[in-house]
């Protein structure tokens, strides 16, 4: 009893429980509490199961059924990490007809946009945007028969029960078709791209039931949700190998090609019955049939007896679920009486599932996840901070380090476009893909914010692991990420300062880039990266680099009018301009994403947070600008205005039953919104550099009580 106490001292003294209890948090309940439950068929109300570097969604039956129906809603993908394919590029085009010359301080600068004209660089610009994409694998679904001989659709299935259960990310369905029940359990392996699938039914008995694989074809669209049936010459199909409990297919995709592996309980009959089109029969006389299916892009070194039907994968999925939660950080908030406190409770519980299966691989994922594809399915380098700070916060780094490695394997590139631009160090890429090549983009390619956060991710890894491994693991890109900010800062002698462009498009995108320098947030953030990087130096025993003091000493001030800052010090009608009030908000990142530096007025602040909460069209906004917004709000000592902010009744602040961030028909799930979140309940909780108030962004007026460990602090 005597340890046991101590132990509550110890966290009580370190800062990781605000409320204690004769018990810590108990995780399991907290989790299961919110175990999501569908009853009907509903388009935005699909379920995944993943592992970070694999993802598989289902529709109500368990399994990818009816894809047409959810198209438009969240779709039924199925999707890895590695599976990325390009289409024949019979116009040779290269990527330096995407180039064009801007006039910027003096010289030539090169940049990749949108082009329009000479035709051949509008088509240059269309492949390189569209190539690579990354692939929807195959869906794997149901085919029931009727007792007619026709096949069950949507409106035949019936007494719908289906539970995601994140504790053990376990999907659990049942439902039935004229009157006879079906169940399915949907698993997903923790290492491998394979699922596992039970499937109970007296419809199995008489061969009604059956499994279905299609192989879809990429659409090369910016949308692309996996449905596109057509298009089958150009694309081939083929089991390779099989017998009654196995078959390996191989799909091949111009040069693309990956295999899926299907092993099954009982003999059983896999069958192709046209192109790209196979259905697994059942063995007759059996009401329960389980298979596995594993998606791979290399010939398996396996064979299909080394398949454990279900209980392997079912297994790695259980232990790996404990472990994550029972690992970092946790936040209960019952007891609370404000209403609104289960919902965010909801909300992160559910993000924290989301973003371990969507966002938690070596790559920096892209803003639909592994769920379907947006902007081609490519990462934006922007969002990686919304998608991956939060793992640090929860006390989860290593997941925020698994993707960190692709910096390296990248740098190469992002080196030479800095060298192309007449730039010291490394340009880190925005519009992106796995190889780290450059997307044309006639607003990422000017965009800036994502360079800094190399130097916030690494920072947030050594407050992990402050040692001489974490500082010679990434301490070379840090210097270098140092070298390009240093370089990209130009200095006007007329003014005896360093200013950020012209050139330049600020997360805010609403300020043309020929005419735009010296935006609020991004000096900030140039100013304390940089900051940061002399501080790698000195942890490394090396001298400061003078050329950073200088940039640091001379770099322009905080563009201010009257008594609130500029969104940009160009933008001198910020807060007059009908257009300007739009978009992201994001002069309130430069004291909210980040901590308070020696440029920053707080009151200054505060005025500039008043106006904005009080004129901003919120409805034209994103995801992330509620957790953001709630960043500043807790750092202004605002806590009611964070949890407004968290739960503002705006469209693109909507939270499904899924648990997705929805914005709009197009982006029906927005992953950089629940990271977000993540981000902000953390700072709220467990505070700031500085802070002195505990949990500082929970309001203090009696109705909310909250419990949380294992968080971290925010810079």
């Amino acid at each position: 009893m005597k340890s046991f106490i101590r132990y509550l001292y110890c966290f009580a003294l370190s800062g990781l429980v605000h409320t204690i209890s004769a018990q810590p948090i108990s995780r399991k309940n907290l989790v299961e509490r919110h175990t999501i439950i569908n009853t009907r068929f509903d388009s935005l109300s699909s379920l995944s199961v993943g592992n970070g570097k694999f993802a598989f969604t289902v529709d109500a039956t368990g399994l990818q059924s009816f894809p047409d129906f959810y198209a438009k809603g969240v779709p039924l993908g199925t999707q890895s990490e590695w599976g990325w394919h390009s289409f024949a590029n019979p116009g040779k085009y290269t990527f330096n007809e995407t180039l064009k010359n801007y006039k910027l301080n003096g010289r030539e600068v090169s940049y990749s946009v949108q082009l329009n004209e000479p035709e051949r660089s509008k088509n240059a610009v269309t492949w390189f945007r569209q190539n690579p994409h990354r692939l929807q694998l195959g869906h794997i679904g149901f085919e029931i028969t009727k007792k007619d001989g026709s096949l069950a659709q949507v409106t035949d299935i019936k007494d719908i029960r289906q539970e995601l259960n994140m504790w053990t990310g376990g999907i659990a369905s049942q439902f039935s078709v004229e009157g006879v029940m079906v169940k399915v359990s949907t698993f997903c392996d923790n290492e491998k791209d394979a699922i596992a699938v039970n499937v109970e039914s007296r419809l199995l008995k008489n061969g009604r039931l059956k499994i279905r694989l299609r192989f879809p074809y990429p659409t090369g669209e910016w949308k692309d949700v996996g449905t596109n049936m057509d298009d089958t010459d150009r694309h081939t199909s083929g089991i390779e190998s099989g017998n009654s409990t196995g078959a390996k297919i191989l799909h091949q995709l111009d040069t693309t090609a990956y295999y899926a592996w299907l092993v099954w309980s009982i003999r059983g009959n896999l069958s192709k019955l046209k192109e790209h089109y196979y259905v697994l029969t059942p063995g007759a006389g059996q009401t329960r049939f389980s298979f596995d299916v594993h998606f791979t892009p290399y010939q398996p070194s396996f064979s299909i007896n080394e398949f454990h039907i279900g209980r392997q994968i079912i297994n790695s999925s259980k232990k790996a679920w404990e472990t994550f939660w029972n690992s970092g950080g946790a936040i209960d908030f019952s007891g609370s009486t404000d209403k609104r406190a289960f919902e965010l409770e909801r909300r992160i519980i559910l993000s924290q599932y989301l973003t371990k299966i969507q966002c938690a691989g070596s790559y920096p994922p892209q803003e639909t996840g592994l769920t379907y594809n947006s902007w081609y399915g490519k990462p934006h380098l922007e969002m990686h901070w919304w998608h991956g700070i939060h793992f640090a916060l929860w006390g989860r780094t290593e997941l925020l380090e698994k993707s960190l490695s692709w910096y390296a394997k990248v740098a190469d590139n992002a080196r030479a476009i800095a060298r192309r631009q007449g730039y010291d160090g490394l340009r880190w890429q925005k519009m992106t893909d796995n190889a780290g090549e450059e997307s044309p983009s006639s607003i990422g390619a000017l965009l800036i914010w994502q360079q800094p956060h190399y130097i916030y991710f690494t920072e947030l890894c050594y407050r992990a692991h402050p040692d001489k491994q974490t500082l010679n693991k990434y301490k070379d890109l840090v210097f270098a990420t140092a070298d390009f900010m240093a370089s990209f800062a130009f200095y006007d002698s007329a003014t005896k300062r360093y200013n950020l462009g012209k050139g330049v498009i600020p997360a805010q995108e609403r300020f043309k880039a020929e005419e735009t320098f010296n935006p609020t947030y991004e000096l900030v953030y140039w100013h304390w990266a940089l900051n940061i990087a002399q501080q790698w130096r000195v942890r490394s025993g090396l001298p400061r680099d003078n050329k950073w003091d200088d940039v640091l000493a001379k770099l322009s001030p905080l563009p201010k009018q009257g008594d609130k800052y500029l969104f940009t010090e160009s933008g001198t009608d910020s807060y007059t301009h009908p257009g300007y009030k739009t978009d992201h908000p994001s002069v309130l990142g430069a004291w909210g994403m980040l901590p308070k530096t020696s440029m920053m007025d707080t009151s200054v602040m505060q005025n500039t947070f008043d106006w904005i909460w009080n004129n901003w069209s919120w409805k034209d906004t994103w995801g992330w600008d509620f957790p953001m917004t709630a960043m500043t709000a807790t750092r202004l000592g605002l806590p009611g205005k964070a949890i407004d902010a968290l739960l503002m009744p705006i469209q693109t602040n909507t939270y499904l039953n899924n648990g997705h961030n929805y914005q709009d028909e197009r982006l029906t799930i927005y992953l950089p919104g629940n990271g977000g979140l993540l981000a902000a309940v953390a700072m709220m909780c467990a505070g700031y550099d500085g802070s002195k108030t505990i949990s500082p962004g929970i309001p203090k007026d009696g109705k909310w009580k909250v419990k949380w460990e294992g968080l971290k602090k925010m810079p």
